[in-house]
């Protein structure tokens, strides 16, 4: 959304583009951004992280891996994923800070990534030392009030390190936001599906760590949805497709311990390759054969009559009840998107 609102034009009138078309779009943009006039070094070093970032393209499609640090809005652990904003020089925030006033909590999570942070919290609990425990019970109780993954420290420090008019991307929720700043005020792209047919609204402004932000059109003038009951419904709906997503990419973490078991010894680089993209297709064909087969259901479930309203509330709280149970088992893990 970045690249569309600054750099890469697609053909007019183009409302749809498929996964394909957009990571070729993508390629070639990445092709074209290589510096002309630099040493022979810099040349080599980009031409490595073009490599690497054209190996992770796909994975665009499902998630990136993030690990944010909670002592800077711009300091994240590095991963390869993290190529790709630097290589398109765009900028990667998040406002999950620690507020530096709070010493006990500061001591506890210290200079901790999230997932250094989730096994000291382990580590600690498992510990004879009772000064470890409590560390680790400061640590864990940090993670339980700041579940938003924004805090009002964070809220500032994102404020004042974003520049007027700056797009950049915005990490929250396991979710990667287009964020800009007009007149002093953040405002995210709004992108949900519920708001598909609501052309007028176009940002939401980021002024709390609740989420209640007021809408916005082009021009940055307040516009509320014209129809609240539709964009609740849709949000519901992305709700669901994100917990897909969030299950698609925990069972594809456990999918590539069995295939690197799998992969026979003497196997040429070529060839490990073609069974690497082969795999990859097949999770990729898998995790949209999911999305679709949910939107499906909401289209059965919106279909029904009036007559047969009752029921298909009844049916819907039977739906949802092992749903709920599911998403309360997979409450303790964390799938960074």
């Amino acid at each position: 959304n970045i690249l569309l609102l600054s750099q890469i034009k697609l053909p007019p009138m183009m409302e749809i583009i498929t996964a394909e078309q957009l990571m070729e779009y993508l390629g070639d943009y990445i092709l074209d951004a290589k510096p002309k006039e630099i040493s022979e070094i810099q040349r080599l070093n980009y031409e490595q992280n073009m490599s690497d970032a054209m190996a992770i393209l796909h994975k665009l499609q499902t998630g990136l891996d993030v690990n944010v640090k909670f002592t800077g809005v711009r300091v994240f652990e590095y991963t390869p994923e993290c190529i790709v904003f630097d290589l398109l020089d765009i900028p990667l925030y998040h406002g999950w800070l620690v507020d530096p006033q709070v010493a006990d909590i500061v001591k506890a999570v210290g200079n901790c990534s999230y997932n250094q942070l989730v096994e000291k919290i382990i580590s600690c609990k498992q510990s004879d030392n009772s000064e470890l425990v409590s560390e680790g019970f400061v640590a864990e109780q940090f993670l339980n009030n700041t579940a938003t993954q924004l805090t009002y420290h964070g809220l500032c420090e994102l404020t004042s390190a974003v520049q007027e008019g700056e797009l950049c991307v915005f990490f929250r929720n396991n979710h990667f936001s287009t964020m800009t700043k007009y007149k002093g005020q953040l405002y995210l792209l709004v992108t949900d599906q519920g708001f598909l047919t609501e052309e007028k609204v176009v940002w939401e402004s980021l002024h709390n760590v609740d989420g209640d932000g007021n809408f916005c059109d082009s021009e940055f003038h307040l516009r509320p949805p014209s129809d609240p009951e539709t964009v609740y419904r849709g949000q519901q709906d992305q709700i669901d497709q994100d917990y897909l997503m969030a299950l698609s990419l925990q069972q594809e973490q456990q999918n590539q311990e069995i295939n690197w078991e799998q992969i026979p010894e003497g196997i040429s680089d070529l060839e490990l390759a073609k069974k690497l993209q082969e795999e990859e297709d097949r999770r990729a064909s898998q995790y949209y054969q999911e999305q679709e087969q949910a939107a499906a259901q909401v289209q059965v479930q919106g279909a029904a009559s009036p007559a047969s309203g009752r029921q298909s509330v009844s049916n819907e709280r039977k739906r949802k009840e092992p749903r709920e149970k599911e998403r309360e088992k997979e409450k303790n893990s964390c799938v960074l998107l």
